[in-house]
């Protein structure tokens, strides 16, 4: 099966940022939902502004708190990303 060139960016991403920020990795145990929450109060961004930084919509962000979607690996690695550089943040949601 092949990878999804959008997942492959954004993990050598996540590995070049974090290699520089090591502060800003989490804990390696945790699972999917638990990282979504700790990224997700650790970014500052509530509600539209997270789901714009995010590109999706605040509907699937719902989703994910509820525990009732999985964020996909894509999408945690963003949150990661924007997690360990805040200006990324604010770029995307600008």
């Amino acid at each position: 099966m092949q990878e999804d060139p959008i997942n492959e960016l954004f993990c050598s991403l996540e590995q070049i940022v974090l290699q520089q920020t090591p502060a800003a990795t989490l804990a390696q145990d945790m699972n999917v939902f638990t990282e979504f929450e700790a990224l997700s109060e650790a970014s500052g961004l509530h509600g539209d502004e997270l789901a714009s930084a995010m590109g999706v919509t605040v509907a699937t962000l719902e989703e994910w708190r509820c525990r009732r979607v999985k964020p996909s690996a894509t999408e945690i690695r963003l949150m990661r990303l924007i997690h360990a550089n805040t200006l990324l943040s604010k770029q995307l949601y600008g």
